[in-house]
């Protein structure tokens, strides 16, 4: 039996001995992505140096990253689908070999001193070539010559990797899938089928190209990539002949425990087995994002909406199968004990993590409370409509979708009590109009995020370089006004402006504004050289360079320098003179959250 340690122990020891360099992995919550609330994949914290930045680690790199996707939250529950995994990834920086890196993918799955995995009992996938990029018969050859029978080309749906949002480095991939064994469901039976009879565990993507606006035709990159992923938790299930990720592991020392504890048996029904595994994997990701270095509490917008649903739905679920929500704070130390071993941030953040469970339960149970209330508002509503109706007007026993949705959204009271509760009176709900209502917040609060992490990593264009060294002069101003406790909390970078959050107890005067804005000015008025130098995390250090999230870059980092005004880690990107940020203007200071403070502004 693999665990998921060991498996992340070969994947370490295979990629050094093959040269590349393993960097920590980075944050769950992006410091400035405009395409996602969460880091959804290895690379995307990595997008810059994709981009042609020169990583402090060289151009061959590995890690593992925490990741949360929740595109799929519906098919969690089922045997393979769940909301935060961690991903083993290796990236080629600039020099885009596929033979050679499908020549590394084939020796790690199937070499006996690795996985071990019979190459009679792999698939895998390339791409079929359309209007934008041709088929790709370099990768096809690569697998054949690896003695690799079932090699299946596919369209762009299902082997052309993007950003989301299509903006960003692009290209073709190859996909790995596992044989599970079970009989073709047709003639035509490949990857793309969702009969279960092939499981992706691995994915080569080849970056060659670049959309660099929406809309935009793909072009060449100068410097193509390679970047691969491999899901932990699937890939120890295969390893291990489980046919559900729940059935190894942490995982199932939570299944366990709830069983233990709950009314409801695992093995009951599938509608209680679907509850287990909901509430265990949704705890799992909110233990992640409530100890996360930046971690977020739940609210009703972007991460924290995220956040409040993975709670939410956890204790619907426990009342489906008897569990009392107490023992959430149990599941929570099995989660912070496993993975604090690699996540420091989590082991010491457990207590707040605990805490912050414990308040939105309750905080939940009293909108649980209040929902029943506003929901016989609506039911009476409904009836006294139905008693002055006028002649000839029917009044359906219907719950609209907007009654419905402003039960969920503003009562966080779940659709499904809802649809329980009417049907019992002898209601239907409007699913479609709940849906299309539901829709429509999550468009609103996906744009809200992408004003809130929008620039940075995701944009690289000169003026927002320039935005991001007017943020690192505003801390230095913010520094000497205030003390060196005052640190960076949050960025946002657009091209026509930033968005800087920074821990301060009160808020700023306009008397301290215009010092600030003085500090700044007067830095680029002095028409300072901007340098970067790459030293060792230590010497940074010892040089007073300041860095926050410091231990994200790995042994070797990049400290930009401009003059004796500022010293910072970072990855970049920024201007090469302050002289080229003309002026600096703050248009608002205003709360954040508690104990933070947010300044917008501008150059021009």
């Amino acid at each position: 039996m693999k665990t998921d340690r060991q498996l992340k122990q070969l994947w370490f020891k295979f990629f050094e001995e093959h040269g590349f360099k393993k960097i920590p992995g980075y944050s769950i919550i992006p410091e400035n992505d405009p395409t996602v609330l969460f880091t959804t994949a290895g690379m995307h914290p990595l997008v810059p140096y994709l981009l042609g930045e020169t990583h402090p680690a060289g151009d061959k790199i590995f890690d593992v990253q925490r990741c949360i996707r929740t595109n799929d939250i519906d098919e969690v529950g089922d045997n393979s689908h769940l909301t935060l995994f961690e991903m083993l990834g290796n990236w080629t920086l600039g020099n885009c070999d596929k033979t050679e890196m499908i020549k590394l993918s084939y020796q790690f799955l199937t070499s006996k001193d690795y996985l071990a995995i019979p190459k009679e009992r792999l698939a895998v996938t390339v791409f079929e070539g359309d209007e934008v990029a041709p088929r790709d018969e370099e990768a096809y050859k690569a697998w054949k010559d690896c003695g690799i029978e079932k090699v299946f080309f596919l369209p762009a749906k299902n082997n052309w990797w993007a950003l989301g949002g299509g903006v960003g480095p692009c290209g073709p991939d190859t996909e790995m899938f596992y044989d599970t064994g079970k009989e073709p469901c047709c003639e035509n039976c490949s990857p793309a089928c969702d009969c279960g009879k092939y499981l992706e565990i691995w994915n080569d993507v080849f970056m060659q190209y670049l959309v660099k606006n929406a809309g935009d035709k793909a072009v060449k990159l100068d410097r193509p990539n390679i970047d691969t992923g491999m899901g932990l938790e699937r890939t120890v299930a295969v390893l291990n002949g489980q046919e559900s990720v729940y059935d190894s592991g942490c995982l199932k020392k939570v299944i366990d425990f709830i069983g233990s504890k709950a009314e409801k048996s695992y093995t009951s029904s599938e509608s209680a087995k679907r509850s287990y595994r909901i509430i265990t994997d949704h705890l799992r990701s909110a233990t992640f994002i409530l100890g996360d270095e930046r971690g977020v509490a739940p609210s009703n917008v972007g991460q924290g909406y995220v956040l409040r649903r993975f709670i939410r739905r956890s204790v619907n679920c426990a009342r489906n199968i008897g569990l009392d929500c107490k023992y959430f704070a149990d599941i929570a130390n099995v989660y912070i004990e496993e993975y604090g071993q690699d996540y420091q941030d989590i082991k010491s953040n457990g207590e707040k993590i605990k805490l912050e469970l414990e308040k939105e339960v309750e905080k939940f149970s009293k909108a649980i409370e209040e929902g029943h209330r506003e929901f016989e508002k609506v039911i009476n509503g409904i009836e006294r409509h139905k008693q002055f109706a006028k002649a000839g007007e029917v009044v359906e026993n219907i719950l609209s979708g907007k009654a419905c949705f402003r039960l969920y959204d503003t009562f966080g009271f779940p659709f499904e009590l809802t649809r329980e509760l009417a049907s019992e009176r002898g209601y239907a709900v409007d699913e479609q109009g709940f849906l299309k209502a539901f829709e429509e917040h999550q468009e609103k609060s996906r744009q809200a995020s992408a004003g809130q992490f929008k620039g940075g990593l995701a944009d690289t264009s000169k003026q927002s370089a320039r935005l991001h060294t007017a943020t690192h002069l505003m801390l230095a101003g913010l520094q000497k006004m205030f003390g060196k406790d005052v640190v960076q909390k949050g960025s946002n970078i657009t091209p026509e402006r930033l968005r800087f959050d920074f821990n301060l107890d009160h808020k700023m005067t306009e008397e301290e504004l215009k010092t600030l804005e003085n500090f700044v000015n007067d830095a680029i008025a002095k028409a300072i050289d901007v340098k970067c130098e790459v030293m060792t995390l230590e010497e940074a250090r010892k040089s007073g360079a300041h860095g926050t999230f410091s231990n994200k870059y790995g042994e070797e980092v990049k400290v930009y320098t401009i003059g004796t005004v500022s010293k910072e880690i970072c990855g970049g990107p920024h201007a090469e003179n302050t002289s080229e940020l003309h002026h600096f203007k703050i248009l608002k200071e205003e709360s954040s959250s508690s104990g933070i403070r947010r300044i917008k502004a501008v150059i021009d």
